[in-house]
């Protein structure tokens, strides 16, 4: 985990004044939004769980999570970000960018344009940003080469610019691509795709962590522990029947036709030793995106 650029004088516009409420959005996707971290019959979420330990003494924290299922970069420009910028947020959490890797349509100027609209309107308002680099899908569900090398490959693209972004809007920036997740099962729900309840907890211990390092007066630390206990495996398979499943179909009629087509192009670049060179015209797109901002 690190701070990019976050400096003394950028950490002090988002500070509130004494006695003054911490306006607190979380702006993104599914992740955000805290799916597989359940209470009751709601998601709770990473954001959720920092927005509790932001405030030193007790002071009130106005938290809003505008982050849903699905949503794209173009999502956040469009839907989330004049609803974020409403409520005059001194902290806003942009986590964005898997979901755009997973269409068929993936454009990384695109993805690119709209993350920096959103970032530098948030910014541009006195907003101390939270960004991270988000972990490949494709290496969290073990899918074959095939499928997950074409993923693997946007995932970098999208991390590239986010890193590059963060710089350029002086963001606090978290490393969530290396927290150890094939190493710690324990991290991912059910799904494979989306954190724990523990999981969650350890992104908002971490961004807890370096907004501290980045001298923002805070409460206590999240708990190193979940208070719930983690679902039992029948509750597991039952959410994955009548909900999990629904949100992989949703996904599905887009994405695995366009899926089966990476899958299929990168065989013919695998048989004529190509793959090398599909690699580096995606970073090559993903630096000449940023270069496009100016």
């Amino acid at each position: 985990m690190s701070v990019l650029d976050a400096g003394p004088d950028r950490a002090a516009e988002g500070r509130p004044a004494a006695g003054e409420l911490l306006r607190f959005v979380a702006l993104g996707d599914s992740l955000t939004e805290g799916v597989g971290d359940q209470v009751g019959e709601a998601w709770r979420g990473w954001a959720a769980v920092l927005a509790h330990s932001l405030a030193p003494g007790g002071r009130d924290v106005d938290f809003a999570n505008l982050a849903y299922s699905g949503a794209l970069t173009a999502d956040l420009t469009a839907r989330q970000l004049p609803a974020a910028l409403a409520l005059r947020p001194q902290l806003a959490a942009v986590l964005v960018g898997g979901n755009d890797t997973l269409r068929t349509g993936f454009d990384i100027r695109r993805t690119t344009l709209e993350l920096d609209a959103t970032l530098g309107e948030l910014s541009s308002h006195g907003a101390v940003l939270l960004t991270a680099c988000l972990p490949d899908p494709g290496l969290l569900l073990r899918l074959p080469a095939p499928l997950g090398r074409p993923l693997a490959r946007r995932m970098r693209a999208v991390n590239t610019v986010v890193h590059a972004l963060t710089a350029r809007h002086r963001a606090v920036h978290l490393h969530i691509a290396e927290l150890p997740w094939s190493n710690q099962r324990r991290l991912l729900s059910v799904d494979r795709l989306h954190p724990s309840a523990e999981g969650h907890h350890l992104i908002a211990r971490r961004f807890h962590d370096l907004l501290s390092e980045a001298g923002h007066p805070l409460g206590p630390p999240p708990a190193d522990r979940v208070a719930e206990p983690p679902p039992s495996p029948a509750a597991d398979l039952w959410w994955m029947a009548t909900k999990g499943t629904r949100w992989v179909a949703a996904r599905s009629t887009d994405l695995l036709p366009g899926l089966l087509a990476l899958a299929a192009a990168e065989g013919v670049a695998r048989l004529r030793g190509r793959t090398g060179r599909h690699d580096e015209q995606m970073a090559r797109a993903a630096m000449q995106a940023l270069a496009s901002l100016g």
